[in-house]
């Protein structure tokens, strides 16, 4: 079993609103079922619903991949509450500040008064914080091949791509592109995968009153996705902005310009182990 399931697929800010409701008002937080391996990407708002199934079901081992460190991919990371169970491990890994004291002190942060009441240390099932430089190679249990590279973001961040039983999928968020000048990290990357969930928070018109921001657009996932023969693109950390009519339009106008795309919204569950990566 390789499956890909959505807890999280907003960027920026979570949007709790009825204008919301069809794609999902939560932040970054995606999680990855490879055979008996239970893996997370993110810790956005989407971490906390994902946390009650995790104790539902007795989760026991749980790794958290981070591609950064900004608000919406880990502030739903203190109500995740398996973490503070000690009879759980939890693995943390972060690729961008290695540097700049590390994932734990990050979130040691986070979670320090007067910003927050609970410390880290609260967190009980926390053995390791481990700090990697993006471009780094690893396995995970032995079973899952994990490649990283460096994304273009302010501060930095990491993309990955998870290898498991032949198949591929790869976690692009968040990066920003230069028009005319694909990331040829980024095609390394995603090279010949069966799905890349792709920074696709703009479209190719507002690109240009965001540059800087550290965002992409869904045009650009196609032009690499196309160029690195990906099989299949999830438009995903969609802007606060785009709301459900403005996603309805642009899931049409995308699958009109590639028919391997298609935008992710909460709780849709990709299965890697299907033909075609079936939803």
């Amino acid at each position: 079993m390789f499956t890909i399931r959505f807890w999280g697929v907003r960027g920026s800010i979570a949007c709790p609103s009825p204008k919301h409701m069809k794609y999902g008002g939560n932040t970054s937080c995606v999680e990855v079922c490879a055979g008996d391996n239970r893996f997370i990407l993110d810790a956005g708002t989407g971490i906390r619903p994902l946390g009650k199934e995790f104790l539902q079901e007795d989760v026991r081992t749980i790794t958290l991949l981070l591609t950064h460190t900004h608000w919406d991919h880990i502030n739903g990371f203190p109500f995740f509450r398996p973490a503070y169970d000690p009879n759980r491990r939890m693995h943390i890994f972060a690729g961008h500040l290695k540097d700049q004291g590390g994932v734990e002190q990050v979130l040691s942060q986070q979670m320090h008064e007067p910003v927050f009441p609970v410390p880290l240390q609260a967190m009980r099932a926390i053995v390791e914080c481990e700090d990697f430089t993006a471009g780094d190679s690893f396995s995970l249990n032995g079973q899952v091949r994990v490649r990283t590279a460096p994304l273009n973001h302010p501060n930095g961040a990491t993309g990955y791509r998870i290898e498991y039983g032949g198949a591929s999928a790869c976690y692009v968020t968040d990066t920003e592109h230069v028009p005319g000048q694909p990331d040829q990290s980024i095609l390394g990357l995603i090279e010949g995968a069966d799905l890349v969930i792709y920074d696709s928070s703009y479209t190719d018109d507002e690109f240009p009153r965001r540059v800087g921001w550290g965002h992409s657009t869904w045009q650009e996932g196609v032009r690499l996705c196309r160029q690195a023969n990906v099989k299949r693109l999830a438009i995903f950390h969609h802007e606060p902005d785009h709301e459900d009519d403005r996603m309805d339009a642009i899931a049409r106008e995308a699958k009109r310009e590639w028919a391997g795309t298609f935008v992710a919204s909460e709780g849709m569950v990709v299965d890697l182990t299907r033909p075609s990566g079936s939803l």
